[in-house]
C-alpha cells in the first residue's frame, strides 16, 4: 500500500476536531468525515482510515472501498505543486507526448506519481481549455503554453523554492 502502509506514523490527534464535528454518527457521515480527514492530512493515511473505522463503527474494508471508489480521495501524499499536462486534441497534434515524456524523465515519476521530495505531483488531463497555447501544462494555477521540451526544466526550477 505504499504511503498508506499499516506501520506508518500518523498523528491521530489531528482527527479529534473532525470527530468532534461529527459526534452524532450517522450512516451518511462517512464521506464528510473522509473529506475532513483528507483536508487535515492532505491525503488519507491508513492509520487515519483505521481510526475513522473505529469512530464510525464501520468495517475498514467498507471505508477502503469508498476511498478507492471516489476519485476525490487520495491514499498517498500529493506534491506541493500539481502539474497537469494537457493531452487534449490541440495539444496532441502539437506534440504534447514529448512534453509529457520530458516531464516524466525530469521528475522521475509517471502520471499520478509524486516526487520523493513531495515537491511535484504529475497528472494528465483531457483538456485544460487553453488550446491556443498548445501544448500547455498547468503548474498549480499557472498556465505554461507553447511548450518545448527544452523549457521544462527552467519552468520546474521556478517552483523549487
Amino acid at each position: 500500500m505504499g504511503s498508506t502502509s499499516p506501520g506508518q506514523t500518523v498523528d491521530l490527534t489531528k482527527l479529534e476536531p473532525v470527530f468532534e464535528k461529527f459526534v452524532d454518527v450517522t450512516k451518511g457521515s462517512l464521506i464528510p468525515v473522509l473529506q475532513a480527514a483528507q483536508d487535515t492530512y492532505g491525503y488519507l493515511p491508513f492509520k487515519a482510515l483505521e481510526a475513522i473505522a473505529r469512530h464510525l463503527k464501520t468495517p475498514i474494508s467498507q471505508i477502503y472501498g469508498v476511498v478507492t471508489f471516489y476519485a476525490q480521495f487520495r491514499l498517498t501524499p500529493r506534491g506541493k505543486h500539481i502539474i497537469r499536462s494537457c493531452q487534449g486534441t490541440a495539444c496532441h497534434v502539437r506534440n504534447s507526448a514529448r512534453i509529457l515524456e520530458t516531464l516524466k524523465t525530469t521528475l522521475g515519476v509517471k502520471p499520478g506519481g509524486t516526487t520523493e521530495d513531495l515537491k511535484f505531483t504529475l497528472e494528465t488531463v483531457a483538456c485544460i481549455g487553453a488550446c491556443s497555447l498548445a501544448p500547455v501544462m498547468m503548474v498549480d494555477t499557472d498556465a505554461h503554453g507553447r511548450l518545448r521540451p527544452d523549457r521544462i526544466s527552467k519552468i520546474l526550477d521556478s517552483y523549487s523554492n
